[in-house]
């Protein structure tokens, strides 16, 4: 909850800094650099996975370096083309993509500390990571800098929080009985852990992180520049409903993870994230009048919609979930089904979409469609663990 308020704290307050002609770049990059931390995430879904399976701490931490080091390349690559696909600044694209190599240090270390259930110091490392990455951009943003700045100094504040759950993981509190046992398991698993495993979950994360993220880059497309920064500012109601409940995902995944466990803690999830997306959804039409006076009154014309925009990210957190129990459980040729989603989305709206009304619209009914196919699935095949793809620890 820290992290997810400091998130978005950032937006609004820079929304309002950084005015309805300058938001629209920060957004988009905001975006760019979600869809980069797809490794990290993946990452620590595979390293939570694996512990609870009993792979050990020196094959894991390998695997996050060099996870790291695929992803710095791929960043380096990526600069000069996001740059000039959303018409932005080559330093304001280095500093957001830049921060993509630290979040897979940081998603690594997590993931060790989620596998091995201390979610107390998880938790710890989670709230301080959110404050590291927001409290220098906006100390930037105060002073009157730019968005490459404050990316700038986001990233900073990462690489510092990577650094912090390194600490935190490399040099533990005194154990209950129930961690030193999780641990002491640890030093029995294998001593190498491929690539592999990870670029499976990659593409499921992607998937999802695509098709919450999509709108938000083609807006920039579609829409003139106040229309798109409006939509940058809509989007943050979709992010809060999307974000609110991942605490369910991060606690319930070691026990989906194992498969005397698996089919019980998924029917859990869903349940309860279909529970808090509809009271996320209330809260945002309740709390809607209230948005013009944090954002300034340039954000009123949106004020109508922003249920809609929570129904979305709501929509997504289920989705969310039903892809998280395919990972655990190394079933992600699921993702197919949200490719196929992300492509049909943004299709209808590059050919449909002209305002903002009708761009929020296609993209909540896309993700209607897509979690009812996924989540029906997931809670068909949940009571059947065999059925789990090949495992490939080594390769």
């Amino acid at each position: 909850m820290t992290a997810n308020v400091a998130g978005y704290l950032l937006q609004l307050l820079a929304g309002r800094w950084l005015g309805v002609t300058g938001y629209s770049e920060f957004a988009s990059l905001l975006a760019v650099q979600l869809l980069c931390a797809v490794p990290a995430l993946a990452l620590q879904n595979v390293v939570a996975r694996e512990l609870v399976r009993g792979a050990s701490v020196a094959a894991l931490r390998g695997l996050q370096w060099r996870c790291a080091v695929i992803v710095a390349v791929v960043a380096a690559v990526l600069v000069p083309l996001v740059t000039a696909a959303l018409s932005v600044g080559v330093a304001a694209s280095a500093a957001a993509l830049g921060a993509a190599p630290a979040l897979v240090v940081l998603s690594g270390e997590q993931g060790m500390l989620q596998g091995g259930r201390r979610f107390r110091a998880l938790a710890v490392v989670l709230g301080t990571a959110g404050v590291a990455r927001v409290a220098p951009a906006l100390a930037v943003l105060g002073l009157g800098g730019g968005a490459a700045a404050a990316l700038c100094a986001a990233a900073l504040g990462i690489a510092t929080a990577a650094v912090f759950a390194r600490c935190v993981v490399g040099s533990p509190p005194a154990l209950s009985g129930t961690d030193r046992e999780a641990l002491d398991a640890v030093d029995r698993g294998p001593s190498f852990v491929g690539v592999l495993p990870v670029l499976r979950a990659a593409q499921a994360q992607a998937a999802l992180m695509a098709l919450s993220s999509a709108d938000l880059i083609v807006a920039r497309i579609v829409l003139g520049e106040e229309d798109a920064s409006r939509y940058a500012l809509g989007a943050i109601a979709a992010k809060i409903a999307f974000w609110l409940p991942q605490a369910v995902g991060v606690v319930l995944y070691p026990r989906m993870a194992q498969p005397t466990h698996s089919a019980r803690a998924i029917r859990d999830a869903l349940a309860v994230l279909s529970g808090i997306g509809v009271v996320a959804v209330l809260g945002a039409a309740v709390a809607a009048p209230l948005a013009p006076l944090f954002a300034g009154r340039d954000y009123a014309p949106i004020e109508g919609l922003l249920w809609v925009f929570a129904l979305q990210g709501a929509i997504l957190a289920v989705l969310q979930g039903a892809l998280l129990s395919a990972i655990a459980v190394d079933r992600t040729s699921l993702a197919a089904v949200t490719w196929v989603g992300l492509a049909v989305e943004v299709t209808l709206m590059l050919s449909l979409a002209r305002s903002v009304p009708s761009l929020i619209t296609i993209a909540v009914c896309i993700a209607v469609a897509t979690t009812l196919i996924v989540a029906l699935v997931v809670l068909r095949t949940a009571d059947q663990p065999g059925q789990a793809e090949p495992q490939h620890l080594a390769g």
